[in-house]
């Protein structure tokens, strides 16, 4: 008698894992070019949109910060001091504090003459105020500057930066190069930080883009060096490898990627998050990427739109409109994209 119900308990079980529906990978929405913001940019880098739904640009070569509203009237507010361009430096990354509505503060990550470092000034709606200092010695070189700005839920701001072409600062503690740094808004060490500095997590080449999904979890793309690029899932004092490792890799003290692309397919820089989707810029690889996420994993296949008819895609943010606002780098100019 035991036999026969152990016997069927087992059949019992085997029906109901086969009548179990199979998960079904999730589908982001299909991007559409719906128009062009605004053009004639030269080397946008930096995106930051406004409470009144305008948004400020960066150009990376002439230090130049601009004023666009949303129907595409460009003013020119002011160019940031003491920027010394050349190769990937220059003016990258802006933000624009959380407080603005009060405080007017403006964020700038930029290359100066002897490192990279973060200042804030304020916009009165009209022109720039001195910067100040927020974090410095940040380590520079002609390439791997990191440079993207963004405020996290938790209203600290979180400063991507690359190893500056030294490998070995991405695994020095001591160093600010190849991190993902989370400070105050006036650049000290944010309460929680893992090791009580400015690091929340090492083992980056160059992160250039960050975003947090609908969890408030953060994710951050990054340029790999000749085989592969990287969509992180960042956590607080993780390491994410490098230089041992370029994408996945079988060592228990580095984190594994979320999705990696070939270099030629990607080499990313912007990110945003909508529609449960990461939106990924892509440079070399002249696509916007689509990746879907949830509870903190990919959760499908990632798909790729507007391949080579945009030029380089340079950076992705969030309009007030519930649209994308698209850089492209070649073309100099922000498209509108919607999502479908």
């Amino acid at each position: 008698m035991r036999k026969r119900l152990s016997a069927l308990a087992s059949v019992t079980a085997l029906l109901l894992v086969t009548a179990a529906p199979s998960a079904v990978a999730a589908v982001p929405p299909t991007p559409r070019i719906a128009g062009t913001v605004a053009s004639g940019f030269q080397s946008p880098w930096g995106l930051a949109v406004l409470p009144d739904g305008s948004a400020l640009l960066s150009e990376r070569d002439t230090a130049l910060i601009k004023h666009v509203t949303a129907a595409g009237v460009v003013r020119q507010i002011g160019r940031v001091p003491n920027v010394r361009h050349g190769g990937e430096g220059g003016l990258l990354g802006i933000a624009v504090a959380p407080t603005f509505g009060t405080d007017r503060l403006l964020y700038a990550y930029h290359t100066a003459s002897g490192d990279n470092r973060v200042v804030r000034m304020t916009y009165d709606g009209t022109t720039l105020g001195t910067p100040q200092n927020v974090v410095t010695g940040i380590p520079r070189a002609n390439i791997h500057n990191g440079g993207r700005l963004a405020f996290g839920p938790d209203g600290f701001l979180y400063i991507s930066t690359g190893d500056a072409a030294n490998t070995a600062n991405s695994q020095n503690p001591n160093s600010l190069g190849g991190k993902i740094l989370r400070v105050t808004p006036t650049g000290s060490p944010a309460p929680g930080n893992p090791s009580g500095t400015r690091v929340y997590s090492l083992g980056h080449r160059n992160v250039q883009g960050l975003a947090w999904d609908e969890g408030n979890r953060l994710w951050a793309s990054e340029l790999g060096q000749n085989t592969t690029d990287e969509l992180n899932q960042i956590r607080a004092g993780g390491n994410y490898g490098w230089p041992t490792c370029e994408g996945s890799c079988n060592d228990s003290r580095f984190i594994n990627p979320q999705a990696t692309w070939t270099t030629a397919e990607a080499s990313p820089s912007g990110l945003a998050f909508s529609r449960n989707t990461m939106w990924m810029a892509a440079l070399r690889g002249q696509r916007l990427w689509a990746i879907p996420v949830s509870g903190g994993v990919r959760d499908g296949n990632t798909v790729a739109s507007f391949t080579n008819q945009q030029g380089r895609l340079r950076t992705v943010a969030n309009a007030a409109d519930g649209s994308l606002w698209v850089i492209s780098e070649t073309t100099g100019s922000i498209l509108r994209v919607v999502l479908g």
